[in-house]
């Protein structure tokens, strides 16, 4: 009959915290350790947590997987401002501004017909509205394809060409003379960007804008806009708003990538640490931050010349020059006219422009090469 009283030695090893040599090699379970049951809370929180941990390192062991066949397919080192380096930023530019262009294009509808005609709708909501019982969905998307193809174009030719030319303006200034002068060098590089990729989206840009400033749209698609536009008014046709898209673009670009570089060094200097010390997550986090407040004053900075190209590209009648057409426009609207859509614009801008950077950032995590926000290292420190 076993005793009703514990022993001396189980008593010791209780409050001496020992076990026997026995208990420790063969790690025998207590009753309650034996039934998992008893405590059905704790195993499930346990095992959950398990699978979330073996989820996360799976998932990250995927990504580094995936970005190592990137790497080996490349053939060649990914070095910071190697041909490989600007091929991937030129791809996460084009990723980055055709994607998130093409999902505001409901807001880039009604922005272009207030612009052209401010009596038209009251605001979004009633515009949507209207304009989804008349032609549909599809009716609200107007627009998308020139919108996808030429903002692909020229975000691939912004970003691409904007980090060459830091890097080329950076080298030419030399390290002293760039530290101490990195918004001229962001405006400088940024501003060449643009002129270039102008080039690309013009044709694109009048085709998306006469389809959503006529109701109904002049245009069934992007290749049908070519072919009519140039059959009736020659190439020429797709770039007369070429010098209002630069008056646009060039401040809006200027503004966009050296106000997020400025922005982006604040935040970090008003956090504690380095921007190494943060992951990637976090810093892509940054990035539309900084790309939300860079894209407020990319907006009202551009805006006026917004107004003109959705005028321009809509009643600019054939063989008027480019002054009488801008005086003939500004005389219609008036100063006031110029600001029309401009809290819509705000909102489309700002979101474009934080995702934008978020995306692009993103892409360059995922290449294995730092985010944005920083002067380009000198030639002889690489």
């Amino acid at each position: 009959m076993p005793s009703l009283f514990p022993s001396h030695t189980v008593v010791q090893q209780a409050f001496s915290g020992q076990q026997s040599a026995s208990a420790v090699d063969k790690r025998i379970a207590t009753p309650y350790q034996a039934r998992p049951e008893l405590y059905v809370a704790y195993s499930v929180a346990d095992d959950a947590n398990d699978k979330a941990n073996k989820l996360s390192a799976e998932a990250q062991k995927e990504f580094d997987k995936a970005k190592g066949a990137i790497k080996a397919k490349a053939g060649t080192k990914m070095e910071l401002y190697s041909g490989s380096y600007y091929a991937a930023c030129t791809f996460g530019g084009l990723m980055a501004c055709g994607l998130t262009h093409t999902a505001v294009t409901p807001l880039d509808l009604v922005k272009c017909r207030r612009q052209v005609d401010s009596s038209l709708y009251k605001g979004n909501f009633q515009a949507w509205g209207l304009i989804y019982r008349a032609e549909g969905l599809r009716g609200i998307f107007t627009g998308w394809s020139p919108t996808l193809l030429g903002y692909s174009a020229q975000g691939a030719f912004k970003y691409g060409w904007y980090e060459y030319f830091k890097k080329k303006y950076s080298d030419l200034a030399g390290p002293e003379r760039a530290a101490n002068n990195k918004t001229v060098l962001y405006l400088a590089a940024s501003a060449s960007a643009e002129f270039l990729a102008d080039l690309a989206l013009c044709p694109f840009e009048a085709v998306k804008v006469r389809m959503q400033t006529t109701i109904p749209a002049t245009y069934t698609g992007t290749f049908d806009g070519f072919s009519k536009i140039t059959a009736s008014e020659g190439i020429g046709g797709l770039y007369k708003g070429l010098y209002p898209l630069w008056g646009r673009q060039i401040p809006y670009t200027m503004m966009k990538f050296a106000s997020f570089e400025t922005i982006v060094e604040m935040i970090y200097a008003r956090l504690p640490g380095q921007k190494s010390d943060y992951s990637k997550a976090a810093q892509t986090g940054v990035s539309f931050v900084g790309g939300y407040a860079a894209g407020i004053l990319c907006a009202i900075v551009s805006h006026p010349a917004d107004v003109l190209v959705s005028k321009l590209n809509a009643n600019r009648k054939a063989g008027e020059g480019f002054g009488a057409a801008v005086g003939r426009n500004y005389r219609e609207i008036g100063f006031g006219g110029l600001w029309n859509g401009l809290p819509v614009r705000i909102v489309m801008i700002g979101t474009l422009t934080g995702l934008q950077w978020m995306i692009y950032d993103y892409f360059k995590i995922f290449m294995g090469f730092p985010t944005t926000g920083s002067t380009p290292e000198p030639a002889d420190k690489q």
